[in-house]
């Protein structure tokens, strides 16, 4: 059962309906569901279609490619020598073909660019000198190493600059289409159970293929990722080996900001991990936010040259808290249940799962059509200036000239307010006030699992928004 990606198959299922020739990147983190979607767009029906071999030099990848060729109905007198060769005998197999759409489709095309093999060459010249002056072809190209398709094809400043017709990044799934998923897969799971599995395993399709039925919540993650054959025990490696050619520098960057909840300047990066202040620093650290690793933001009402580069991906986070050590205990989450350090975890992955479905909280606060935007913000304790010193993970400001300030709270029950959290969230307001001189109205907003308990602070929240909401 295919579940959500509605926009998405939606637009390239209208391709075949056009009467032009279209070139199509698709992108997007590994195990995310990229061939599965361009499957079930055009239900396998393909006039030819390869993928790209994991390993090997540029006759491996030839001859992979011509054999892809011959399966699909090609006769090829020889086998191609050059990429060139081979896209001239995909063209020649073309023109003799009388299907009414010529559908292609090259899955991991990072792959076949080995090193000195001129492909990006010979697949310029196929599309500019044949396909792209043709009515009937669909070129769908695909690759899991999103630095390499974000830099060869869709930002590529050659020959085929501008020349894609559709680009579709493929994102995580929602909360909502997790929910899809699971009854899908004939599990019943609890709204609160399908948080706890989002905040480890993120909207990734592949991982939440693993849950068994019969099985808690708790035995299906030490299954999972702490078993002796956990068939997740080490992905975390695999997931930058297939994203990024040469990973190590990414995987640095990352696990620097593993190590500061609120994020990082480039400045404190560039100290943190030795790595150069350079072009090639700020290409890494687009990549990394594109394949959805890292967000990017500027604190409320500062300079734009500010940036916060945090830590978003759930998996990494996980892994960072608690599988960088590789535990012995196969059991190990199991008996981790209402530890103080898995308390904490919740409460830090609720706030980038909260983070993620900001579409949704300004659904239930209303305002989904008023613009936004969503920011962070912090200071320092500065006694001159009146400040307390506060950090604020999430804040909506609003056109309406209204700032939701947000606190995001984990708990197993509705959430009770206690005279600590109200002096903070004062506080927090006086600061922003203060700091920022906003002459907007600033609402107190309480994001929670399952409500709020009614007591002499609660009044204080202006609005509260409940788990049920992020399923929206």
């Amino acid at each position: 059962m295919f579940i959500g990606r509605e926009k998405e198959l939606s637009r390239l299922s209208r391709l075949k309906e056009d009467d032009r020739s279209h070139f199509v990147a698709v992108y997007g983190r590994r195990r995310i569901g990229k061939t599965y979607l361009i499957r079930e767009a055009y239900k396998n029906d393909f006039l030819f279609q390869h993928a790209g071999l994991s390993r090997g030099g540029m006759v491996n990848q030839l001859n992979a490619f011509s054999a892809s060729l011959e399966l699909s109905g090609c006769h090829l007198k020889k086998k191609p020598e050059s990429w060139m060769e081979a896209f001239n005998a995909l063209r020649g197999f073309i023109t003799l073909s009388d299907k009414e759409k010529k559908i292609l489709f090259i899955d991991e095309l990072s792959w076949m660019d080995t090193p000195r093999c001129d492909l990006l060459i010979a697949l310029e010249y196929f599309w500019n000198t044949f396909a792209s002056n043709r009515n009937d072809i669909i070129l769908i190209v695909c690759a899991s190493a999103t630095s390499w398709m974000l830099s060869k094809i869709i930002h590529n400043k050659g020959g085929l600059y501008n020349r894609l017709t559709e680009e579709i990044n493929l994102q995580n799934f929602t909360l909502k289409e997790c929910e899809e998923f699971t009854k899908g897969k004939g599990l019943i799971l609890t709204r609160n159970q399908i948080l706890q599995y989002y905040m480890i395993f993120g909207g990734v399709p592949y991982y939440w293929e693993f849950i068994e039925k019969g099985l808690s919540l708790h035995q299906n993650i030490d299954n999972i990722l702490f078993s002796e054959n956990a068939p997740l025990k080490n992905e975390f490696k695999y997931i930058f080996s297939s994203t990024f050619k040469k990973p190590e520098v990414y995987q640095k960057i990352v696990e620097a900001l593993g190590t500061k909840k609120v994020g990082m300047t480039r400045e404190e990066i560039i100290e943190k991990t030795g790595i150069e202040n350079s072009g090639a620093l700020s290409t890494k650290l687009e990549e990394l936010e594109s394949c959805g690793f890292i967000r990017k933001y500027y604190a409320f009402g500062m300079k734009k040259k500010n940036a916060i580069y945090q830590l978003f991906d759930n998996f990494s986070l996980f892994y960072y808290s608690f599988l960088e050590k590789y535990p012995t205990d196969e059991h190990f989450w199991s008996n981790q249940i209402n530890t103080p350090k898995v308390n904490t975890y919740l409460g830090l992955a609720f706030e980038r799962v909260c983070l993620e479905h900001i579409k949704e909280i300004k659904m239930k606060l209303g305002i989904s059509g008023v613009y936004t935007e969503v920011n962070s913000w912090y200071c320092k304790k500065d006694d001159e200036k009146g400040l307390f010193g506060s950090q604020i993970d999430l804040l909506i400001v609003r056109k309406d000239q209204v700032i939701n300030l947000c606190e995001m709270k984990y708990s197993d029950t509705d959430y009770t307010i206690k005279k600590d959290f109200d002096e903070s969230m004062r506080r927090k307001i006086s600061d922003l006030k203060n700091g920022t001189k906003t002459k907007y109205a600033i609402f107190p907003t309480l994001i929670t699992t399952y409500g709020l308990v009614k007591n002499s602070y609660s009044s204080n929240i202006q609005q509260t928004i409940i788990l049920e909401d992020l399923f929206a």
